[in-house]
């Protein structure tokens, strides 16, 4: 989430007036309770006239200054004295938003607030940085830290970043580029509830160094991102709107927009060419529920196909130092937002399965079948091979869905951090092969004998779960080729660094539950 600065012009400035300050949306801050908190604001008694006593910050903490005094300004010095630091902030019109802040950081005029710090942070837009141009003198020599984003159409119209204007503003000084990926209510509830990378870039080491510093006081993980150049860059990442899930989400949904209209020609156009029979009613959630599996079988498949093709592309060159192809490569970049995807389709089945029963539909096929069953004189009906199959069905369906869910809980970085690599790569890779297998035998349960009966082929297009298997069943029997020994030895001796026709050359270890614990794909 982009991290939001907040400028304010001189009120005696008829040109500008005054400046809001910049809106956080996941920030929400009562002004009622902002005054019972800081009901001692601090203010320079130089500066204005005041009775009270107002406490000064501890002289020995490092002092930092705040130009600003909207949202992010606001959470950022409260995150900023909780970290130990001493707080002044420079405001326009301090008496006034003095009350916004801590009671334990200094409120006063812009031109005494950049006198003694020598770390400023600039939480202000960047159409008034200008403002700033008067206190270029106090400012010489002063590293200014750039916190400011630009909308997305300013980003794209303007060739230089606001750190580089900023910098270009004061030559004098040092910027640096930060905290611009950081939103306001991470800097407000800590590290723990959002990211704690902090993108960092600046023309200067030492100034790098010195933020770099403070970012890890904060309860931050600083990210070097190179010079000033890298501006651009680093305010462009919170522009981005989940990048690393345009592409999953477009295979989603092409195989969603595929599985339906296949359904919709097989379970609803058939038979109303055929029969007249009209069954449009199944649109909104019956075809819907026989699409969701199709889509969700299909893409837990496609999580598991790349790590067969790199193994065996492995196993050709007989060598782990050469490149996959880029395509290849970055499908296995994705195979997390794709699992995450088929866990959200299988469970949107589950649901969908669970209101099929509260439909008018059921309800009438339910009459409707007692109704025939009186008229064929039937006092009992029941297909004990039917029965079975549907109670194995569920069985197995509910296991898929339960592994799954464990799957998508440990691809939560907080729960993924908690585990180490030969956990994380047990439920990742061993729990998701198990999961793909329970996936595959849920499906073959549910097609029993369809795919051999003449009545199930519609159109002359064969039932929708027969094409779903394809891929699965590729996957499940290339991973049983990959345990035979003579495939299994070479693939852990190249993991393990073996070269076909290189220097490096070498036996396995006899121990086998050591060669186990070779890395995989």
């Amino acid at each position: 989430m982009a991290a939001e600065a907040s400028g304010e012009q001189d009120p005696s400035t008829p040109a500008c007036g005054e400046s809001p300050g910049m809106k956080d949306n996941t920030l929400h801050t009562g002004s009622a309770t902002q005054m019972s908190e800081m009901d001692k604001p601090l203010i320079s008694r130089r500066l204005v006239d005041s009775d009270g006593s107002l406490a000064e910050a501890p002289s020995e903490a490092p002092k930092v200054g705040v130009l600003g005094s909207g949202d992010f300004a606001r959470s950022l010095v409260t995150r900023l004295l909780g970290s130990g630091f001493s707080v002044v902030v420079g405001s326009r019109n301090p008496k006034r938003t003095a009350g916004l802040f801590p009671s334990a950081a200094q409120v006063t005029f812009q031109a005494e607030a950049v006198d003694s710090p020598d770390v400023i942070f600039v939480a202000m837009f960047r159409e008034h940085y200008s403002s700033l141009c008067g206190l270029s003198d106090q400012l010489a020599g002063k590293i200014l830290v750039d916190v400011s984003n630009p909308t997305e159409q300013e980003h794209l119209r303007r060739r230089e970043s606001n750190a580089e204007y900023l910098a270009s503003l004061f030559p004098t000084c040092t910027v640096v580029k930060a905290f611009n990926v950081i939103s306001a209510w991470t800097l407000q509830s800590g590290p723990r509830d959002g990211n704690r990378q902090v993108p960092i870039c600046s023309d200067h080491p030492e100034a790098k160094r010195a933020v770099s510093e403070m970012v890890q006081a904060m309860g931050f993980m600083p990210m070097d991102m190179g010079s000033l150049v890298s501006a651009r860059e680093v305010e462009a990442m919170p522009l981005r709107l989940l990048p690393g899930w345009k592409v999953p989400a477009l295979l989603a949904l092409g195989l969603f927009i595929f599985f339906y209209v296949y359904n919709f020609v097989r379970d609803v156009l058939q038979p109303y060419v055929r029969d007249g029979k009209s069954k449009f009613y199944k649109l909104p959630v019956s075809v819907v529920n026989t699409t969701l599996p199709c889509v969700a079988y299909v893409l837990l498949s496609l999580v598991y196909l790349p790590g067969v093709l790199a193994a065996a592309l492995q196993l050709h060159r007989g060598t782990k130092y050469r490149r996959f192809p880029d395509w290849l490569d970055h499908w296995l970049q994705h195979r997390k937002q794709i699992g995450l995807l088929s866990f959200f389709c299988a469970a949107l089945h589950a649901l969908y399965s669970f209101c099929l029963p509260l439909g008018r539909v059921s309800r009438y096929e339910v009459v409707n079948l007692a109704i025939k069953q009186v008229l064929a004189n039937k006092s009992h009906l029941w297909i004990e091979e039917e029965v079975w199959r549907m109670e194995i069905y569920l069985s197995l369906g509910v296991l898929a869905l339960g592994t799954l869910s464990l799957l998508a809980v440990t691809s939560l970085p907080s729960i993924a951090n908690s585990l180490n690599w030969r956990e994380f790569s047990f439920v990742q890779s061993t729990l998701g092969f198990v999961a793909l297998v329970l996936s595959t035998l849920h499906t073959l349960t549910y097609g029993w004998t369809r795919a051999f009966e003449d009545s199930h082929y519609k159109f002359y297009l064969p039932p929708t779960f027969t094409l779903t298997l394809l891929v699965p069943c590729v996957v499940i029997l290339a991973k049983g080729l990959f345990l035979l020994p003579c495939f299994r030895h070479r693939l852990s001796k190249i993991r393990r660094g073996w070269e076909k026709d290189g220097a490096i050359k070498f036996t396995l270890p006899m121990d086998h539950a050591l060669a186990q614990k070779t890395s995989h794909v």
